[in-house]
């Protein structure tokens, strides 16, 4: 059928006597318009608290670009985020954190009296309800862990299947705060305690490319030992009573310890299984319980995400190239 066709194109081109040929030229290699291939990516979502909405802003750069991802695994906030994303609610979500003032905020924690934690969380439960009620994890169209941590025995417990809104409450069960979660006689909290970034759970699944989001990574800077004199002199201690300096108060205390020990643990789990790529969204200035800052910290997420778009997709293209 081929050589008949071109047979025919010749007989047309010679009778027409325009002298010149319409045959195409079959040596020339075809221009392919099919864009390159590209792997997708495996997000590690990690916990930060309000500083978290900074991941609604990494997934609106990505899905803006056309970057395809893979899977998630996601701690504290960034489950949240991560598997609202999923789910397909992020839109809601983004409405609801761009909503929040600090008064909106005290309406949704119920304190709690002789608790294992100052809220209880059942206000922000229902919320959620309103958007996650009766889906599980397993029924997300891609892979999905939420990481939690077991209470009485220490161990990082990695939530791939039941109640999405379950796995999700878990994971950003702050201890001290949010009362933990009873879930298949665990007591689950906080997974920042275990695994802030959870590079090593996209690993476990064998995804190729992996992307962490880290959001406390210009908090502290370089961990440091200090030696100090705690020595003082009765002058030098009634200077110290005289200098004005700001009390943080019960919460503060344990809020600012928490950010001490995620960002060590980040540090040390991350050097031993880093990412192919890390993004670090500028955020130190806003604190754990600033909710109400939540346009701040997507756009700082979306400048991030979009600052490394090249390098990802030089990444994707590699990866997919190798395959």
């Amino acid at each position: 059928m081929l050589n008949w066709s071109l047979h025919r194109l010749s007989s047309e081109a010679g009778s027409s006597g325009s002298g010149v040929s319409t045959v195409p030229d079959m040596t020339a290699p075809p221009t392919s318009t099919l864009p390159p291939k590209r792997t997708k990516i495996a997000l590690a979502l990690g916990g930060g608290a309000a500083r978290g909405w900074a991941h609604i802003g990494v997934l609106r750069a990505m899905d803006e670009a056309g970057i395809e991802v893979g899977m998630i695994a996601g701690t504290s906030i960034g489950a949240l985020v991560g598997g609202c994303y999923l789910a397909g609610k992020l839109d809601e979500l983004e409405a609801f954190a761009r909503s929040l003032t600090m008064r909106r905020i005290a309406s949704l924690l119920d304190l709690t009296i002789g608790g294992s934690g100052l809220f209880g969380g059942m206000r922000l439960t229902k919320r959620m309800q309103e958007h996650l009620e009766g889906l599980n994890v397993e029924d997300l169209d891609r892979p999905f862990v939420a990481v939690a941590a077991e209470v009485n025995t220490g161990h990082e417990v990695w939530i791939s299947s039941g109640s999405l809104i379950t796995a999700l409450r878990a994971s950003y069960a702050l201890p001290g705060i949010f009362e933990p979660v009873r879930s298949n006689s665990r007591t689950l909290v906080d997974g920042a305690l275990v695994n802030p970034v959870p590079v090593s759970v996209c690993r476990s699944y064998e995804q190729q490319l992996v992307v962490a989001v880290n959001l406390n990574y210009d908090l502290f800077g370089r961990s440091a030992v200090v030696k100090h004199n705690a020595t003082l002199t009765l002058q030098e201690m009634q200077k110290q009573e005289e200098a004005p300096y700001a009390r943080l108060g019960m919460t503060g205390v344990m809020v600012q310890a928490f950010n001490i020990i995620q960002d060590r643990i980040s540090r040390a789990r991350l050097a031993g299984d880093p990412p192919d790529i890390s993004l670090h969204p500028r955020l130190s200035d806003i604190g754990l319980s600033e909710f109400h800052r939540a346009g701040e910290a997507i756009e700082r997420g979306y400048e991030e995400a979009r600052a490394r778009l090249p390098e990802l997709r030089r990444m994707q293209e590699a990866f997919a190239t190798q395959a």
